[in-house]
């Protein structure tokens, strides 16, 4: 699975001009789901993210995971961050897990990302939505379930 994490101080997801989710301080995570992960990938990264330390401590250094400042978080699926842009000028995202795959595995990870005590709201899997955030620091970090063990 992929994900890319911005610490915000707070994000809304819209669908039509009506908010559907939000999160105040803490986490925007935007996730994809690639071909061969399972529940158990989607429950690992879920776990990596609760315990990133990417918030600041009294000393002002990145210190503090969402869990340590009790921050809550927004998860959208996001199937473009599977994009392969090795050829040509139009990325190709047949690396993105089959749409019935990646939506159980976006719940699945939503899903782990609350039992490891995190706030978390979602967007709709599949749905045209828009974004809105305020990225504090700016913090944006990537990750990918293949990049660690």
């Amino acid at each position: 699975m992929r994900a890319l994490i911005q610490r915000v101080c707070e994000a809304s997801v819209s669908i039509g001009g009506q908010v559907i989710g939000r999160c105040g301080p803490g986490l925007l995570i935007l996730v994809c789901a690639m071909r061969g992960d399972d529940e158990a990938t989607a429950a690992k990264l879920a776990a990596r993210v609760a315990r990133l330390r990417i918030f600041r401590d009294d000393q002002g250094r990145m210190n503090r995971s969402v869990l340590d400042m009790d921050g809550s978080a927004l998860v959208i699926s996001q199937f473009t961050l599977a994009a392969d842009t090795r050829t040509g000028n139009r990325p190709g995202f047949s690396s993105a897990a089959a749409p019935e795959d990646g939506q159980r595995l976006y719940q699945h990870f939503a899903d782990c990302l609350r039992d490891q005590g995190v706030a978390t709201d979602q967007g709709r899997f599949g749905a045209d939505m828009q974004v809105a955030l305020i990225n504090d620091g700016p913090v944006t970090i990537w990750l990918d379930s293949t990049d660690r063990a």
